[in-house]
């Protein structure tokens, strides 16, 4: 897992700075909630996750944290709704519908969810079932998400997964036939093994379906993890840039024919409606709160996180502190610097006075962004070297 840096202590207490505590309520707020556990861990993952742990112990303590985290808010006498939840791990649907439940009433109950708030749930496609989405529903989440990866065998295989390809489409239909308003399939392309037959047959699967939101990754070899010991000792290929760059591209040109648009780097949906709020929301440098062990939080330019181990982050609520790890302020122009590379991702684009005109006048003539209305906008080629444009941009 990657590693966040020093920082500062952080108060036990969890208070904000003034600054941040006066500004909150200017944007829009969510809640992330980690949920670290999984029933084994993929080869390629570098996430805080854990295979074993007291999953009760977890539950009581991201109770707390959502008691803390309505003190801490509301302090300064503003409630502003919650906008957006997402529960993502791990693997969120490891814990019961009730448990699940009992995390979301009482984000409503302390914090206050908007009247049409999105509430989404990560799922492996086999940590659920058809009564299991409709007890998720009935308790209010409104969206699922689901690790599909592929649809092939042998890619999964590769991977390391747990499910098959006919439970990952049955989840979806299963998702849709329980009524929730998105339905969204995570695939990596760029496996060892995959070829383009492939990769098109799990675009066009997921879509068959019925997701109306498609998330499109290229595999990446992180540092520490079993994938990486294997391309260390040749024991796998490493992705080779050139078929990811294919890859995209031919992702990008199916959802468009099927009528999903492109509206960040990584994600496609039917229209607008069925965008991921909650991610817009970290590209958009909106206010959010995580909670669970590791889980990152920023509002208005105060950026903090927890520790990382299930035990010590339970260990920390029960005595009734914060479990902030360290916490960061971020000066103007580090916050300039994470406006170009977090929006420079979006379709909507970046806004041109961010931006130094020269480097803006090079990229756009080497046919990576465009120009339009005073933002500028990525190109399919953009796309595709995204960070080589934020670098010259930054």
């Amino acid at each position: 897992m990657p590693q966040p840096p020093d920082g500062q202590p952080a108060p036990p207490d969890g208070a904000l700075p003034a600054s941040a505590l006066a500004a909150v309520g200017a944007r829009p707020l969510g809640v992330y909630v980690h949920v670290p556990f999984c029933l084994s861990r993929c080869g390629y993952c570098d996430f805080n996750t854990y295979t074993s742990g007291d999953r009760g112990a977890y539950v009581a303590a991201a109770l707390a944290e959502i008691d803390l985290a309505a003190r801490v808010l509301h302090a300064g006498g503003r409630r502003p709704p919650v906008a957006t939840v997402f529960l993502g791990g791990g693997t969120p649907t490891l814990l019961a519908p009730e448990q699940i439940g009992a995390l979301l009433a009482r984000i409503d109950a302390r914090l206050g969810l908007a009247a049409d708030a999105e509430i989404t749930v990560e799922a492996n496609p086999d940590s659920v079932d058809a009564a299991a989405l409709e007890a998720l529903r009935a308790a209010g989440v409104t969206r699922m998400s689901f690790g599909v990866q592929s649809v092939r065998e042998h890619v999964l295989a590769a991977l390391e997964r747990s499910h098959g390809p006919r439970r990952a489409l049955a989840a979806i239909r299963e998702a849709r036939a329980a009524g929730f308003h998105g339905v969204s399939a995570d695939l990596i392309y760029g496996t060892p093994g995959e070829d383009d037959g492939d990769w098109r047959a799990s675009l066009e699967a997921v879509l068959e379906a019925g997701a109306d939101h498609v998330s499109a990754y290229a595999l990446t070899v992180e540092p520490g993890t079993r994938l990486h010991a294997q391309v260390r000792r040749g024991e796998r290929p490493a992705p080779d840039p050139d078929t990811l760059a294919d890859r995209y591209a031919a992702a990008d040109a199916l959802l468009a024919e099927a009528g999903l648009a492109w509206y960040e780097l990584s994600n496609w949906a039917r229209d607008p409606g069925h965008r991921c709020r909650h991610n817009l929301g970290y590209w958009r440098s909106h206010d959010w709160w995580g909670i669970g062990p590791g889980a990152h939080s920023h509002v208005a330019g105060t950026r903090w996180w927890n520790v990382a181990h299930p035990a010590r982050y339970a260990a920390a609520l029960a005595a009734g502190r914060s479990p902030a790890r360290a916490r960061e302020t971020l000066d103007a122009r580090t916050r300039r610097l994470e406006r170009v590379m977090l929006e420079v991702r979006l379709a909507e684009g970046l806004d041109r006075d961010l931006c130094d005109p020269a480097a803006l006048e090079r990229l756009a003539a080497g046919g990576l962004l465009r120009v339009d209305d005073g933002r500028a906008v990525l190109t399919l080629r953009g796309r595709q070297v995204a960070d080589a444009v934020v670098r010259a941009l930054a």
